[in-house]
C-alpha cells in the first residue's frame, strides 16, 4: 500500500525549530515534527509532505531554515514540501484548504495553540483523515469525548503526542507498574519546568489561551494514567503561584507555577484511594543547565520508583554556555559516522514512528482502533482521565474550589 501523506499543521518551534525570524533558542533548533517526518518519509513511510501556518509570507525563510539546518547538514535529506496558504496570503483558517486537498486515509499533525485543537481535529476526523494532536489534546472534557465519539463514527484514529510514554526510564517503570511487581498504587508526584525564556516564545498565548499545567503537567499526568489502567481520578484541587510572569510583561492572568493535587480510587469498589501531585513551571532559572526539568515519584503497596530525567547522566561544560545537560534521548540531532540523520531512537521520534504504524495498520485492515487502544497508545480513549484532571484543575484555580470528576458507563463530566 502506498506511503502515508501528512500534512503538518503548524509551523512553530516544534515544527520546524524557526521562532521569531530565526531559529529556536531552545534545544529544539532544528524542530521535531518536520525533521522525524523527513526521515520517515526517505525510509518510505511517509509520501507526500505539507505544511500549513496562517500567515504564507514565513515559508520562504522556513524552506531556507530547513534546508542549511537539516538538508546541508544530514547528507543532503530531502525537506520539501507543499505550504499552505500561498507566500503572499494570510489565512487564519488555511487548515481547511490544506487538509481538503488530503485524501480519506491521510494524516495531519496538529502543533498549534491549545484552543485551535478541536475545531482542526473535527474537520479533519469529518474527512476520515487520521489525526496526530499535541498535548494537551483538547482543553474541555466535552470537546474530548466528542472527539472521541467522531472518531469512531468515522473510524479515524486519533493519537495524542504524549512522547514520555516511550522515554525508556518512564516506559520501564510503567511496565513495572501494570505488571504488578509494585503493587496498589498509593502516592505519585512529579515535577516539570522550562526556563523563563520559554515565556518569551509563548507570550503570544501563555496566560490567555492556556496554561503551564495544561502544556507540561500534561506530561506526567498521562504517565500516571497509563501505569493505572484499573484506577479513576474523583477530585482535583489546583493551587498555583504568580508575579514572575506578569513581571516578564505576560498578561495579570498568567501563572507561574501551577500544583494541582488529585484524588484517584480504583475502579473495582474497593474503596482503595491514592493521591497524585502534578507540579509544573515556566519560570524556572534561565541558566539551570537544563532545558527541562523532569521527575516523578511512584509509590506502591510493594515497591516505589523514583525517575529524575533532569540530567540524564550526560552533562557538557563549554567556555560560553557553561554546564549543560543534554538530553538526546528524546531526539539526537547528531549525525550517524556517514553524515546520516541517525535520531530513530529517540522517544520523540518512536513517538511519531507509532502514529504512522498505527495508521497504515489501520489502513491496511492489519488492526482495528480498538486495537489500537489496547496497545497503551496515547489514543482519545486513553488519555481522557488527562484530559478531565487537566480542565478540572483549570476550574479550581478560576473559582477557587475542589472540583469533583465523575465517570459513570464511560461518559465523564466534572461537578
Amino acid at each position: 500500500m502506498a506511503p502515508l501523506n501528512v500534512c503538518m499543521v503548524g509551523t512553530g518551534e516544534y515544527t520546524t525549530g524557526f521562532v521569531g525570524g530565526g531559529m529556536s533558542g531552545s534545544d529544539k533548533k532544528v524542530g521535531v515534527v518536520g525533521l522525524s517526518l523527513f526521515d520517515l518519509r526517505k525510509r518510505g513511510k511517509v509520501g507526500k509532505l505539507s505544511m500549513v501556518g496562517t500567515s504564507g509570507n514565513k515559508f520562504p525563510a522556513i524552506r531556507q531554515h530547513l534546508y542549511t539546518n537539516i538538508t546541508e547538514a544530514y547528507n543532503g535529506l530531502d525537506t520539501s514540501f507543499d505550504s499552505f496558504p500561498g507566500n503572499e496570503e494570510r489565512d487564519p483558517e488555511a487548515y481547511k484548504k490544506a487538509i481538503d486537498a488530503l485524501s480519506p486515509g491521510d494524516a495531519i499533525t496538529i502543533f498549534t495553540p491549545d484552543p485551535t485543537h478541536y475545531p482542526i481535529a473535527l474537520y479533519a476526523i469529518e474527512r476520515k483523515i487520521h489525526v496526530m494532536i499535541t498535548k494537551p489534546a483538547v482543553k474541555t472534557l466535552k470537546e474530548h469525548q466528542h472527539l472521541l465519539e467522531e472518531s469512531r463514527k468515522h473510524n479515524v484514529f486519533v493519537y495524542i503526542e504524549h512522547h514520555k510514554r516511550f522515554d525508556p526510564a518512564y516506559g520501564d517503570a510503567r511496565n513495572r507498574a501494570l505488571k504488578g511487581s509494585l503493587g496498589e498504587f498509593n502516592y505519585f508526584y512529579s515535577y516539570m519546568s522550562q526556563p523563563k525564556s520559554q515565556l518569551e516564545t509563548f507570550k503570544a498565548w501563555a496566560g490567555k489561551d492556556s496554561d503551564i499545567s495544561y502544556y507540561l503537567n500534561s506530561h506526567h499526568i498521562d504517565v500516571n494514567e497509563s501505569m493505572v489502567p484499573d484506577w479513576r481520578p474523583t477530585k482535583v484541587t489546583g493551587s498555583a503561584s504568580t508575579g514572575i510572569a506578569t513581571d516578564l510583561g505576560c498578561v495579570k492572568e498568567t501563572e507561574d507555577t501551577i500544583s494541582l493535587l488529585v484524588d484517584w480510587e480504583k475502579k473495582d469498589g474497593s474503596g482503595r484511594r491514592a493521591t497524585g501531585v502534578y507540579t509544573a513551571s515556566w519560570t524556572a532559572p534561565q541558566k539551570a543547565g537544563v532545558h527541562s526539568n523532569q521527575y516523578f515519584h511512584y509509590m506502591g503497596s510493594k515497591g516505589e520508583v523514583r525517575v529524575n530525567q533532569a540530567k540524564r547522566g550526560y552533562d557538557v561544560t563549554e567556555d560560553e554556555s557553561g554546564l549543560t545537560w543534554y538530553n538526546p534521548f528524546y531526539m539526537k540531532y547528531a549525525p550517524d559516522e556517514e553524515g546520516n540523520f541517525a535520531g530513530q531512537g529517540g522517544y520523540g521520534y518512536i513517538s511519531f514512528e507509532k502514529f504512522v504504524d498505527g495508521c497504515q495498520a489501520l489502513k491496511e485492515g492489519r488492526a482495528t482502533i480498538d486495537d489500537l487502544d489496547k496497545r497503551g497508545l496515547p489514543t482519545l480513549k486513553n488519555t481522557i482521565a488527562t484530559g478531565a484532571i487537566l480542565e478540572a484543575g483549570r476550574i479550581s484555580l478560576n473559582e477557587g474550589r475542589q472540583v469533583h470528576v465523575v465517570e459513570k458507563d464511560g461518559e465523564w463530566s466534572l461537578r
